[in-house]
């Protein structure tokens, strides 16, 4: 059985300006679907957003969509998810997500992609989840990114014992298997186990 049951999937809202995004979100819905694990994302019908929801929904996933009053007409709104629900701003939206997922997932996308991931990965930092966390790194994408964290470290701003926890797929087929890896150790220990596995760490 999976350990990670529900995926928050952080993308644009356009399309972007190669095929491929489309291409890609749309087979992360239906890897989604056909794993049985439930998508969380922005409540959106455009771009993105709308591929990824549109594909698990229909191969059977299931899907809810969260997004604030304000943002209901502006990202047209998908009203054919199992849940949807519209909050009374991005602040109740990122907790209600974060709070629903067992991990996360950042496709392409604008400056509010940007900003969702890296507050996931800002509190990861800080020990205060530990929810694993994807950046999906196709066709390249996120290399400026990554390369960031890289140079930030290399500076002295990411300090060791303080280090970003994400991993990296290039490929959608990698995604689910490597959140599944990702989970943490204790998480699939027993009791007696955790007291074990604490002192070796």
């Amino acid at each position: 059985m999976n350990r990670i049951q529900t995926v928050c999937v952080y993308c644009g809202s356009s399309p972007g300006a190669r095929p491929e995004h489309i291409e890609n979100a749309t087979a992360l819905g239906v890897a989604l679907a056909k794993a049985g694990v439930r998508l969380v994302y922005g409540g959106g019908n455009i771009g993105l957003m709308g591929a990824v929801a549109r594909a698990t929904l229909a191969n059977g996933g299931h899907v809810t969509g969260i997004i604030p009053q304000f943002l209901v007409d502006r990202e047209v709104m998908l009203g054919d998810v199992q849940e949807l629900v519209v909050t009374a701003d991005m602040h109740e939206r990122k907790r209600l997500m974060f709070e629903r997922s067992d991990a996360f997932v950042a496709l392409p996308g604008g400056v509010g992609t940007l900003e969702e991931l890296v507050e996931q990965l800002t509190w990861a930092q800080l020990g205060r989840h530990d929810k694993p966390i994807l950046i999906a790194d196709l066709d390249g994408f996120w290399t400026p990114l990554l390369t960031l964290i890289e140079h930030m470290q290399t500076e002295g701003f990411i300090r060791q014992g303080l280090d970003v926890p994400y991993v990296v797929a290039s490929k959608i087929e990698d995604i689910l298997p490597m959140l599944e890896a990702a989970v943490p150790v204790l998480e699939a220990l027993g009791p007696e186990e955790d007291e074990e596995a604490l002192e070796r760490l």
